[in-house]
């Protein structure tokens, strides 16, 4: 596994809100929530939680916010805006926008794990017009063009 190293600091200098792998060949690292106090997320409601953490994220790469899965199958809530995505250039505090999408408060504890960060390589497209583009089987069908089940 090739690893890419990716400068944190962390606020207070507190160890515990570094992201962690749970698995040895997990894809995202955990973020926890970097709170003095419980939040109560209302019901579908949103809200910004920070991490504690601040990145220097690798040129050419980003980092990707995503939703764990446990807290979208068993509380409904996940990340509005998922994947979000922080740019390489980006030095503030890393947060996560939750989104409760059930009918009940859900409680956000200090040190939750509340999403996780995936970091991935980015490749710049050099967009380049044309008279018209290539033809494929799909063509110009779009949603459901292959069946509703």
């Amino acid at each position: 596994m090739n690893k890419i190293q990716v400068n944190i600091i962390t606020k207070n200098d507190s160890d515990d809100l570094i992201p962690v792998y749970a698995t040895k060949d997990a894809a995202g690292a955990d973020l926890k929530a970097d709170i003095l106090d419980d939040i109560d997320l209302l019901s579908h409601e949103s809200i910004l939680v920070p991490t504690g953490i601040f990145l220097e994220i690798p040129k050419d790469f980003e980092v990707q916010i995503r939703p764990r899965s446990s807290l979208a199958l068993k509380h409904k809530v996940t990340v509005l805006n998922s994947p979000g995505t922080i740019d390489s250039d980006y030095r503030g505090e890393i947060k996560v926008i939750l989104i409760n999408h059930s009918n009940k408060t859900f409680k956000i504890t200090k040190k939750m794990r509340i999403g996780q960060m995936i970091l991935a390589p980015i490749y710049k497209a050099e967009f380049i017009k044309v008279e018209k583009l290539s033809i494929s089987n799909r063509g110009e069908r779009g949603f459901g063009h292959t069946g509703t089940h």
